[in-house]
């Protein structure tokens, strides 16, 4: 019996506007007569975002310190230490709104809602799908979960060619549920919307297609037919932690309750930062990160950005930390600070950070900052992100990690901009990995070099700029 091949991009579609993506299933591999070109990954590129930094003299412990939660992940990465983003000084501003829009643009910000040019996400884009992504894909996902907001380059880091943000940003995984997958339509009396969309599940919308691809006639074999049945109760489960939606099995594990996570201007009442714990911050971060990797093996998206708290982030974070079964901090920020308001925030530790001291506290929250962080990268190299080359979505993408800072200091723009952390994956072979590398170079130096390895013709910052180039991160 011949095998009938399926499209790697099928979706199951509904008559309204939900669209859900099947996973990479063995009928979507071609024939080993025509293997090559099923091999083919896409190309896609991601900016993750992380705020307040890590001091640079604290990334030369390495793994030994608070990059320890990224060792799990060390062959799939390229960890650079000594880029400078001092170019991104806007003077009589700081880093917390310079060095973020610098991050993935390596320009200073153009006033209070652009940044001074593209990100490296769109400059792929760009370059890669001149005339657009193919039909039903979402062009570019920005999310995150984050509090300050007084400026965008604070917690938007995906930018089209003139500066403008490429896409509005989804803070509530609902919403970023949603713009991934669509909603579900419904009739009659418009007041009652919210009600009637919390009963329905946009798999219910989808499900004649779902019928046929696990049926009688469907042409799958019996282990896709079974992925697809639990890669569509993985959807749901999403779906009901995001929406809270009615449990309909009473045998099923207790959905976690609403988010109790502040939003819009609440979330940041006049720079004076919130009270918040580590599960609810975890909880909806964990979330967002399981939504946003789903959207990426699903084929939905392929360009973005998602970012774990803002630039100068002001949260009194409180709970124990634990990592790997061990408690290894108990957050209080306000009483550890002794102070209210923005003073009792953990981003005043980075303003307090002193080389010649333990800087506990500061440890602890870049260590999180890490394990988070790894958390969303992980996501990207299990077993459901195994692509048709034989590696991980993780390895085939182009992922660019950073930050605003490189000390938290102000009082010295050098410092503060100089020593930044970087990291990024191997996009499918063209960057090393496995190491921890000592640039010594300029962030848009590092940014051109990454582009021209990626196959981007154009250029970050001014166009007469001579480029030097950063071999040592190609492979």
């Amino acid at each position: 019996m011949t095998r009938r091949n399926i499209p790697r991009r099928t979706m199951l579609k509904s008559l309204g506007t939900a669209t859900v993506g099947l996973p990479l299933l063995e009928e979507m591999l071609a024939s080993q007569v025509s293997a090559a070109p099923a091999q083919a990954v896409p190309v896609r590129a991601f900016n993750v975002f992380f705020g307040l930094g890590i001091p640079a003299p604290l990334q030369t412990e390495g793994f030994d310190g608070v990059l320890e939660p990224l060792k799990p992940l060390s062959d799939k990465l390229l960890i650079m230490r000594n880029v400078d983003q001092v170019r991104c000084d806007e003077k009589g501003i700081n880093a917390h709104y310079d060095g973020a829009s610098g991050a993935f643009t390596a320009e200073p910000p153009d006033g209070e809602a652009k940044s001074g040019g593209p990100s490296i996400d769109q400059m792929v884009r760009k370059a890669h799908y001149p005339k657009g992504l193919p039909s039903g894909m979402v062009s570019t996902l920005v999310g995150g979960t984050f509090f300050r907001r007084s400026r965008v380059g604070r917690y938007v880091h995906s930018y089209n060619q003139d500066g403008a943000v490429a896409a509005t940003m989804q803070e509530k995984p609902r919403a970023l549920f949603d713009r991934v997958f669509g909603s579900i339509s419904v009739t009659g009396d418009n007041t009652d919307v919210r009600r009637k969309r919390l009963k329905l599940s946009v798999l219910d919308s989808v499900v004649d297609d779902y019928k046929f691809y696990t049926g009688a006639n469907s042409p799958l074999g019996s282990a896709s037919k079974a992925r697809v049945a639990d890669h569509l109760d993985r959807i749901r489960e999403f779906e009901q932690r995001a929406f809270a939606l009615k449990q309909k099995d009473p045998n099923a594990p207790q959905l976690p309750p609403r988010s109790k996570i502040l939003h819009g201007g609440p979330a940041d009442p006049g720079g004076m930062g919130v009270d918040i714990t580590l599960e609810e911050l975890t909880t909806e971060w964990r979330l967002m990160a399981d939504l946003y990797a789903l959207a990426i093996q699903m084929d939905r998206v392929r360009f973005g950005s998602l970012t774990f708290l803002a630039a100068g982030e002001r949260i009194r974070l409180k709970g124990d930390y634990e990592y790997n079964g061990k408690k290894l901090w108990h957050f209080d920020d306000a009483g550890q600070q002794k102070a209210s308001g923005d003073r009792g925030c953990s981003h005043e530790w980075w303003h307090k950070f002193n080389e010649k001291k333990k800087n506990e506290a500061l440890r602890a929250h870049a260590h999180m900052k890490m394990r988070e962080v790894a958390y969303f990268l992980q996501r990207l190299n299990d077993s459901d992100s195994k692509e048709g080359n034989g590696k991980t979505i993780l390895e085939n993408s182009l992922i660019t990690i950073s930050t605003e800072s490189g000390d938290g200091r102000h009082n010295n723009v050098k410092r503060e901009l100089s020593g930044v952390f970087h990291a990024i994956t191997g996009a499918n072979g063209r960057f090393k990995t496995g190491q921890i590398m000592d640039v010594g170079a300029e962030g848009i130096d590092v940014y051109n070099t990454m582009l021209k390895g990626m196959d981007v013709k154009g250029q970050l910052g001014p166009a007469k700029r001579k480029t030097n180039a950063v071999d040592s991160i190609r492979a």
